[in-house]
């Protein structure tokens, strides 16, 4: 659990930065996941003429840069969401049991309850962030989940129906974040509201309607997280590095509350009142989120936030 003072300086500047949240062995689990994933993505992808044939000496990393390179979507396979539109049946995504077991890892359940209270669900508003250099990326890549990210309050990504809930945002280094690589960094405080976003090149907050507080950078190594709280603004630098950087994007907010993303499948993390109630197998994860994907390839367009391109905040 968080100790006092940290609570207290969570209520007060609406971010922590907390070395060691998950254990070696949890994180070498989920890279090995990842490392089983891209060795049959690739041969998939070489099979279908998109890269050449793998050899020997090739790892996790450089599978993921000759498929960077290549040109094509190699970032939705590796996400654990759907994305924002275009969803069909084959829509890929990724959900094992080490990626379970680390969003319902006792620390960051403890690290929640002292935030939000002993009846947590885990949030569907959650991915992963794998980085590129941002030298190598092209001039018109915009997305958030490869160049640097906008401005944003964590409210802002949800739909209205969340703006009552509580909820805190989980950032989980899988890599060291540095300066240099494009950790995240933030304006210290919670907003007494939401501030107005638009979506232009991403979702975020305009520069005129920033608090005028300084950036704070929050590197953190491998195993550690930033924790946010839903009002407070954060942004990420740019990878100015030669390497990946590597997190996920966790959320947790409370139980019987709206997730701001209601259609995506959500679950009882951690309940004291009803343990019961607890998902513990990973299986029943991966298939609520493939019933969802069924469900939503044969409806219409479900929003997945609130701020038009048009908005009287993108003038």
């Amino acid at each position: 659990m968080l100790t006092q003072a940290q609570i207290k300086e969570f209520n007060s500047q609406g971010f922590l930065v907390l070395e060691d949240v998950i254990d070696p062995a949890t994180r070498q689990a989920v890279m090995d996941e990842y490392a089983d994933l891209m060795d049959r993505l690739y041969d998939s992808w070489h099979a279908q003429g998109h890269v050449p044939a793998a050899t020997p000496d090739m790892g996790f990393w450089d599978k993921l840069d000759v498929a960077y390179r290549a040109g094509f979507d190699w970032y939705q396979p590796l996400d654990i969401s759907l994305p924002h539109d275009g969803i069909t049946t084959q829509t890929p995504m990724h959900f094992g049991p080490a990626v379970f077991d680390m969003v319902t890892h006792p620390r960051i359940l403890d690290i929640a309850e002292s935030l939000l209270g002993p009846e947590l669900t885990s949030n569907p508003i959650q991915h992963v962030r794998i980085k590129p250099p941002e030298r190598r990326v092209a001039a018109d890549e915009v997305r958030a989940h490869i160049v640097s990210t906008d401005w944003h309050q964590d409210r802002g990504v949800t739909l209205e129906s969340a703006d009552d809930t509580q909820m805190v945002t989980v950032w989980l280094a899988i890599t060291d974040a540095t300066v240099e690589n494009g950790c995240l960094q933030v304006k210290p405080g919670i907003e007494e509201d939401m501030l107005p976003h638009c979506t232009l090149k991403q979702t975020g907050i305009r520069e005129r309607y920033l608090p005028k507080r300084a950036a704070v950078p929050t590197p953190v190594k491998a195993g550690g997280a930033v924790i946010f709280h839903p009002l407070t603004p954060h942004a990420s630098l740019a990878n100015t590095s030669d390497g990946y950087r590597w997190s996920f994007d966790l959320r947790y907010n409370v139980t019987g509350q709206s997730t701001g993303r209601d259609h995506f499948p959500s679950f009882v993390a951690r309940s004291r009142a009803d343990p019961a109630s607890e998902l513990r197998d990973w299986r029943v994860w991966r298939q609520m989120w493939e019933d969802t994907r069924l469900t939503l390839s044969k409806g219409a367009h479900i929003p997945q936030h609130r701020w038009p391109s048009d908005g009287p905040y993108c003038a």
